[in-house]
This record gives structure tokens, C-alpha cells and sequence, in this order.
């Protein structure tokens, strides 16, 4: 059974990770920060949030203060069952990024594949994606302007820097 406790402990610090390094980059206060969250369900084409990282993630960044606004093609209202009204939702993936100070990507869904990087830059206070799915080449987020954090890649210096 110790070698189940190790996955489980392993698990448990993979689903920390996303939660982790937003606050490496934005500090433990995230009081009157707005936080975007796309996908919620444990994987994409289902609305099933049993075991989905997203909701270590979104209890971990509540705790921290932060104003999370989500979005999800599908899991929006499973999502409702766990969170109630602590968070807000949002129809569009767009709208979620609204003066948001961070996104975090949870979900491969097909409509985050080729999103607007422009657009998302517009709408975003500041331009940080957190990547749990490694959904994107980091020379080109690095390119339209992005902080770009992709799990399980070695980090790549930004431009900013």
C-alpha cells in the first residue's frame, strides 16, 4: 500500500503544480486578482469533474483570495454542483479572460487548440497562461507576448525577462 500512498502523494502534487507556479509569479496574496480557468472537466468531450485537477487548483487559488472566472464547453453545470457561487462562469472562453491577471488552462478542448493570441492579449491585464496541457509552442506565445508557463517543459526565458 506504500507504493499506492507514493501515487496518490504523487497525483496530489501534480494537480499542485498549475496552483504552485502562478504563485511563484504572482505572490501568495491573489486578493482582488481575477484568475481565468479554461476547462474544469477531468478531460475533454465529458462533464465529468470527479478527480479533475481543476478543482485542487480553483479551492487552492479561492484560499489565496483570488476571483476565479471559468469556462468549460461542457462541465459548467458539474461545475456549479462543487463550487456554487464561488466562482463565476462564463458562455464564452474569451470573456473569462477579461482584466485577468493570469489563465490557466486545465481541459485540451478543441476551442482552446487555436484561440486569438491577439485577442487574448486585449483582454488579459496581464498576458500569463499557465499551460496544463502544453497546448501551445512556447516561441510563439513567447513571440505575441506571453508569459508562457508549460508543464513538464524546461522553462523558456521570456522576452520581458
Amino acid at each position: 500500500s506504500s507504493i499506492l500512498n507514493a501515487v496518490e502523494d504523487l497525483n496530489n502534487r501534480q494537480k499542485q503544480i498549475l496552483l504552485n507556479r502562478l504563485i511563484e509569479r504572482l505572490g501568495e496574496n491573489l486578493t482582488g486578482k481575477t484568475i481565468a480557468v479554461w476547462g474544469l472537466a477531468f478531460k475533454p468531450n465529458t462533464d465529468d469533474m470527479r478527480e479533475a485537477p481543476s478543482i485542487v487548483t480553483i479551492e487552492g487559488l479561492l484560499q489565496y483570495g483570488a476571483r476565479v472566472v471559468a469556462h468549460d464547453p461542457v462541465a459548467m453545470l458539474e461545475a456549479k454542483k462543487i463550487f456554487e457561487k464561488r466562482i463565476e462562469y462564463r458562455d464564452l472562453n474569451y470573456d473569462a479572460l477579461e482584466g485577468a491577471e493570469a489563465l490557466i488552462i486545465h481541459t485540451e478542448w478543441h476551442p482552446y487548440r487555436h484561440p486569438d493570441f491577439e485577442r487574448m492579449i486585449g483582454l488579459m491585464k496581464r498576458p500569463l497562461v499557465l499551460d496544463g496541457r502544453n497546448l501551445y509552442q512556447q516561441d510563439q506565445m513567447v513571440e505575441h507576448g506571453f508569459e508562457y508557463v508549460s508543464i513538464g517543459r524546461p522553462p523558456l526565458v521570456t522576452l520581458a525577462e
